[in-house]
């Protein structure tokens, strides 16, 4: 097994988001969104339920119709619980809150889910996010791939999952 096959790649909800409304529209690059398939099935790429209901949007949301179907789902979806434990030292450690109110729960949103799961196994699991470092951010407001560095987890954004992962529009053709 290669480097590569041996890790796990947890996504936060912004890189399904922003694939589809930036750069791989799912009508323009259908192959971005079977690629994401294949490599969820062979247990490469997986999502949280909690970055997972993240993705949400009307009817022209097609990437939430996606997302939310059964098919892929089934798939993509982490089925692993999480540990409260290792939430807590996500939230009182990475975010520095040892009692956040309800605002900063709800302005740290899932993310503390995210990366708590990839902290169960930090040399294994990494996580991808499209969020941009601010170290100067504090509590609440500290962004996924600060928090994650804090912690020992490694973070990256899509771009480093695609070359990781040789993303192409022919890479079907290539299996």
């Amino acid at each position: 097994m290669s480097d590569t096959e041996s890790k796990l790649y947890l996504l936060d909800a912004n890189v399904i988001i922003h694939a589809h409304d930036y750069y791989y529209n799912m009508a323009r690059v259908p192959e971005f969104w079977g690629w994401i398939l294949h490599h969820a099935e062979n247990s490469l790429i997986k999502m949280p339920i909690e970055t997972m209901d993240e993705v949400q949007g009307g009817p022209e949301a097609k990437h939430a119709q996606w997302i939310h179907s059964k098919s892929v789902k089934e798939r993509l979806l982490f089925t692993e619980d999480f540990d409260e434990s290792v939430l807590n030292h996500v939230v009182t450690t990475g975010y520095q809150l040892p009692s956040p109110n309800e605002d900063e729960i709800e302005l740290m949103g899932q993310d503390p889910f995210l990366i708590a799961h990839a902290l169960v196994d930090p040399k294994r699991r990494i996580v991808i996010s499209n969020e941009t470092s601010k170290p100067s951010a504090k509590g609440a407001k500290r962004k996924v791939p600060d928090v994650c560095k804090d912690l020992g987890v490694e973070c990256y954004d899509i771009y480093h999952l695609l070359k990781a992962l040789n993303f192409s529009t022919s890479w079907a053709g290539k299996l």
